[in-house]
């Protein structure tokens, strides 16, 4: 029902406009009434009616003034003007505030229904574009998330001003201009699991975000999301970051097979400091490869500390168990993921282990022998280990810092998870490969998204999405979206399918959708296309 309210300061006037029209049976919901712009201007902003009819002659308030106002709040409103004053001044203002339509009183019932029929035409079509675009902006959605995610990395970096943070803020709907702000880093871990329930667990973390206006969500591919938290004062921020980090657990423990890790920044009172803050989490969420999972850590807690010391290796024992944690991260590790992991590793390497040359020595050969094994087994890399064996001896003399052991550990990883990926077929070309002939098979299918293609090649959506934009050259919903529009072409130029038809064949089940889809994607309509047939 379009709601229609009015304004006018004659009761017999106004009564007569009220009372004449059956509004119900024409269409129209009349949701309240006014004598002045001064009343009617809150019962306006309450109702939100989609057509505003005012008298422009009225006390305390007049009908452009309040048309100005409520243009202002409700920029969509449709605004008829009364009057009895055919005066050409106070048509060319109506102009300038935005009315839809001026019209002279007295005016019958039969021509104020036509002018509203006219108005509530245009209404329906504006709500119509707009349920459009709306879709269209939700299905385009990961183009968004690929525009935050390089706009966060240059805010931990601190490569932006205040100003500059908090304008592109607004222009993905966050407010970011607060007294405090701080940092959970999280991550779903479970790698390699294909069920429809990590699908599920991903979109469910995403959920719990958007339920908060103080938390903005941001994704980071294959180093899962990154939130940050906005609030008014230090103890504000720390009672949401742990209200959060609770609903994150309590959400995670529905899934008992899926594993994850978080970890916090230190909350700052300055956009300025964020790239501290951030460094922290990232220390912290480092913790990720040396810990156990199913934990979010805060930065500088007693538990975090705690933990970090349980796990030094000032024995050799140690050495033993953190072997296994490069054996475990050979197995599932990405190239993207190494240098973290490398620098994770280090970090549990004690300055008086490094100043010792035996323990020096025997932390780079214990590094070396436990990939050079995983290596071995692939039965790829014998020229390669040869080489590796040869420097070995070299690299034991020549490095003796944490950088030194940290620059060593990735370029051998590298090397072994690039033999690895070749190997077990797990190289980015054979799952973009497989993630584009499972579009081939369903892009008629309305189930098809990013999040249903991510798990089957078992991956993270933000991951996925991530490594298809560089290899493709394009974002998965734009492949999806070019896949469909090359088989309408081919429908609608090669077929007599009506074009709802064909828009449902290639997988929109709404034909307006369809239309709108097509129009914003090839710059003409499917009948506009299908035209150019008969022309040629």
């Amino acid at each position: 029902m379009i709601k229609v309210f009015l304004v006018e300061d004659e009761i017999a006037i106004r009564s007569g406009i009220k009372n004449s029209i059956h509004w119900e049976e024409e269409g129209y919901e009349f949701t309240g009434e006014a004598s002045d712009g001064e009343l009617a201007y809150p019962m306006i902003l309450k109702e939100r009616p989609d057509i505003l009819i005012t008298d422009i002659k009225m006390p305390f308030m007049d009908g452009l003034e309040l048309s100005r106002l409520v243009r202002r709040e409700l920029p969509d409103i449709k605004i008829l003007i009364l009057s009895g004053y055919d005066e050409f001044e106070y048509a060319k203002e109506a102009i300038k505030v935005g009315v839809t339509e001026y019209l002279l009183k007295p005016i019958s019932s039969a021509k104020l229904l036509q002018v509203l029929g006219e108005v509530r035409d245009i209404v329906l079509q504006e709500r119509e574009e707009k349920e459009l675009l709306r879709r269209y902006s939700e299905e385009m959605k990961e183009n968004t998330e690929h525009e935050k995610m390089k706009f966060f990395s240059r805010l931990a970096a601190g490569n932006l001003s205040t100003s500059e943070v908090i304008d592109t803020g607004k222009q993905y709907g966050m407010n970011l201009s607060a007294q405090a702000y701080g940092i959970v880093l999280f991550k779903i871990l479970s790698s390699g699991d294909r069920s429809v329930r990590l699908g599920e667990a991903y979109k469910a973390v995403e959920d719990v975000a958007l339920e908060s206006p103080d938390i903005n969500s941001f994704q980071r591919g294959v180093d899962g999301w990154a939130f940050l938290i906005t609030g008014e004062s230090e103890e504000e921020i720390k009672r949401t970051i742990k209200d959060f980090i609770v609903q994150l657990k309590q959400l995670m423990s529905k899934w008992k097979d899926i594993e994850y890790f978080g970890g916090t920044g230190s909350v700052v009172t300055r956009l300025s400091e964020m790239r501290e803050s951030f460094r922290e989490a990232e220390k912290v969420f480092a913790g990720r490869f040396t810990h156990e999972p199913n934990q979010i850590l805060f930065a500088g807690s007693s538990q975090e500390m705690q933990e970090v010391d349980s796990f030094s290796m000032q024995e050799f024992g140690e050495i033993k168990r953190n072997r296994g944690l490069i054996e475990k991260f050979l197995n599932n590790g990405t190239q993207e993921e190494i240098e973290s992991f490398a620098d994770a590793y280090v970090q549990e390497i004690t300055t008086d282990n490094l100043r010792s040359t035996l323990m020096r020595q025997y932390i780079i050969m214990d590094i070396y022998i436990v990939i050079m094994a995983f290596c071995e087994k692939l039965k790829e890399a014998d020229d390669k280990l040869r080489k590796e064996a040869e420097g070995l001896k070299e690299a034991m003399k020549r490095i003796q810092t944490q950088e030194g052991v940290k620059a060593y550990m990735i370029r051998l990883l590298s090397w072994a998870i690039d033999t690895r990926d070749t190997v077990s077929g797990r190289r980015y070309s054979d799952i973009i490969k497989t993630a584009q002939e499972q579009i081939a098979r369903t892009y008629m299918s309305e189930d098809i998204s990013l999040n249903t293609v991510a798990v089957s090649v078992g991956m993270s959506p933000s991951y996925f999405s991530t490594v298809f934009s560089r290899e493709v050259g394009k974002t998965f919903v734009e492949y999806l979206t070019e896949t469909r529009m090359d088989k309408a072409k081919e429908l609608l130029m090669c077929s007599s399918m009506k074009t709802s038809e064909v828009g449902y064949e290639v997988g929109y089940r709404d034909p307006h959708y369809f239309s709108y889809i097509f129009k914003k994607t090839q710059g003409c309509s499917p009948k506009e296309y299908r035209a150019r047939r008969k022309e040629q």
